[in-house]
């Protein structure tokens, strides 16, 4: 039987009160697939605490780091700049955060502990598709700063816009934090964070009018829902 690990959920400011943030249960919020500067300062307004840049060709969200610099720029610096990476070349992630000025890097491919140790400059996120338990037996092994979970489908790389059984992160044995991703989207973001205990919540396509293109009304739902915890 596993035993289910203790995990610190003390309140404690969340957001920036620059932009309304407001104490909670200590669940951060990360609003992924930023592809335009409107979306960004929406998101930063609204109390995000991170934005993720999609450098992964294949994405819909994809954006060139070049565009991400410009975004980045003129954005708050509390707020934390995540790249997304999938299967890249060691040197193009390291130009990349580099060129951007990112402040962490996610790996959500099929990269190995050994690639995640070549950026001991930048946090470090590791990407797991969740299908069932033993999709987490071989997380300890990679040494990293933190977990995101995602829903597993074949030949997908995140974005697909279910969610997983959550129960399953109930028996987790690891004091590291983590992200939980899959699916999310305001109607089902407070039960997801019961469920998980995550420390950080991250959304894309749940608060999009299209793919790429975010959505005000739903970003603020989502964000002040993951708040009231």
């Amino acid at each position: 039987m596993v035993v289910n690990p203790v995990r610190n959920k003390t309140p404690r400011t969340s957001g920036h009160p620059a932009f309304g943030g407001v104490v909670s249960s200590g669940v951060k919020v990360k609003i992924c697939g930023i592809t335009n500067l409107t979306d960004a300062l929406a998101a930063q307004s609204l109390g995000a605490d991170a934005l993720g840049f999609v450098f992964y060709p294949k994405s819909s969200r994809y954006i060139l780091p070049a565009a991400a610099r410009k975004i980045i720029s003129q954005l708050n610096k509390k707020i934390k700049k995540i790249g997304v990476f999938v299967n890249a070349d060691p040197d193009l992630v390291k130009n990349t955060a580099r060129l951007c000025g990112l402040d962490m890097l996610q790996f959500h491919g099929d990269e190995t502990p050994d690639f995640c140790r070549k950026f001991n400059k930048y946090k470090i996120i590791k990407a797991f598709r969740i299908k069932n338990e033993d999709s987490l037996k071989d997380i300890e092994k990679y040494p990293v700063d933190y977990y995101l979970f995602d829903t597993f489908k074949k030949d997908s790389f995140g974005g697909t816009g279910s969610n997983f059984n959550w129960d399953i992160l109930k028996g987790l044995k690891t004091s590291k934090p983590f992200f939980l991703s899959g699916g999310l989207n305001p109607k089902n973001i407070i039960r997801a964070i019961k469920a998980a205990r995550a420390d950080w919540v991250d959304v894309s396509g749940g608060v999009e009018a299209k793919p790429g293109i975010k959505d005000k009304k739903l970003l603020r739902d989502f964000i002040d829902k993951a708040r009231s915890i």
